[in-house]
């Protein structure tokens, strides 16, 4: 059986930073929510984003009200 990358227990992409990612996230998907908390990535030629609990939580209520207001935007 192969692990991805999170199992085998990689460190959080976030700079500062020393807890093992919990979720993984495409870098496209991560970027935007990531500058508007004001957090930088650690490498920014990697393809995905591995991030911690508590990061990956600020970034899902960021990501979640950029949803939001993309299908407001749509009706």
């Amino acid at each position: 059986m192969c692990l991805g990358r999170v199992d085998r227990g990689v460190g959080c992409s976030v700079v500062g930073c020393v807890n093992n990612a919990s979720h993984s996230l495409s870098v496209k998907e991560v970027l935007n929510a990531l500058s508007k908390l004001g957090l930088k990535l650690s490498s920014d030629s990697a393809r995905r984003v591995y991030l911690c609990e508590e990061h990956y939580k600020a970034v899902k209520k960021v990501l979640r009200k950029e949803r939001m207001y993309e299908r407001w935007r749509f009706r």
